[in-house]
């Protein structure tokens, strides 16, 4: 049930960029209506989807939709800030599952630090057992721990920040990991950014292999861009390709180890998995070095 929707002013805003995923954005917005939304306002922007969100609306009649017409989560989520006064803002993906203290455990800890990235458990949308790619994604997705205190960023979905920092900042950036370049701008500019376990969403798991494909194929092509495209840069990348399928042997023990996998075909498609793509990633990248595309 929707949990006590008081006239307390706005003071947390929800933002939720959404395109054509209707039954994962119900699912989201139910698990919303979850938490305490006392002083919240939940944002969805939906990237012109082309089918109605009436149904979803009407399902929903607390919730403020917008249209953002330029195609991008990162409009969307600029969009959703903009269309928002609240000075606390959480960011959580159409696709994400928020647990039911999301936004309790978010208010709790928001002054420990000027941007926030909780944890993003996955679970599986298809009954046992899983896919390669299912299997993959179980030990490897989402080590929201690992991107914040190793890597320095965090991924938006599951971000909590201010508007002041948001402001200070700018917006995201479309064609880049926006995500990642925004935390990492955030930090280069000395806002702190810390990792808060109990900050918790769940997130599927990619169902099968062109799934699986298509995410790494959109976060290469991201992360180029990023890693810069002058001849230095290219060398560099080169030298990062060449060194995927090694990191499939280093990374080979984590799928053997893992306790979240149920069998040895799962562990086996696992492993498979790991190599069948970094393979891939490197015949990707080097291919980006030289100056095509994929």
């Amino acid at each position: 049930m929707n949990k006590a929707i008081t006239d307390r002013p706005v003071t947390d805003a929800v933002i939720i960029p959404h395109y054509n995923d209707i039954p994962r954005l119900k699912r989201c917005l139910q698990a919303l209506m979850e938490n305490d939304l006392s002083g919240t306002e939940v944002v969805v922007v939906d990237n012109a989807s082309p089918v109605s969100l009436e149904h979803v609306r009407c399902a929903f009649p607390t919730v403020r939709f917008i249209v953002e017409h330029q195609k991008g989560a990162a409009h969307a989520r600029n969009r959703g800030v903009s269309e928002t006064g609240a000075q606390r803002l959480f960011f959580i993906d159409a696709d994400c599952v928020p647990g039911p203290d999301w936004l309790a455990v978010g208010r709790e800890i928001s002054a420990q630090a000027d941007l926030i990235g909780g944890r993003v458990d996955v679970f599986d949308e298809t009954p046992p057992p899983r896919s390669g790619a299912e299997a993959f994604e179980t030990v490897f997705a989402f080590n929201f721990k690992k991107y914040i205190e190793v890597q320095g960023f965090s991924g938006a979905g599951n971000l909590l920040t201010r508007r002041d920092i948001f402001d200070a900042i700018g917006g995201f950036i479309n064609g880049v990991s926006e995500d990642r370049e925004w935390t990492m701008r955030a930090v280069a500019k000395g806002y702190s950014l810390i990792y808060e376990d109990r900050l918790r969403v769940s997130h599927p798991s990619r169902q099968d292999w062109p799934a699986l494909k298509a995410k790494w194929r959109r976060t290469t092509q991201e992360a180029y861009q990023l890693n810069g495209t002058g001849l230095t840069d290219r060398m560099r990348w080169a030298l990062r390709a060449l060194a995927m399928p090694a990191s499939a042997v280093v990374h080979t023990p984590k799928v053997l180890a893992s306790q979240k996998l149920n069998s040895t075909g799962e562990t086996l498609r696992a492993v498979k998995t790991l190599f069948r793509l970094r393979f891939l990633r490197m015949i990707w990248m080097l291919r980006q070095a030289l100056g095509g595309s994929i």
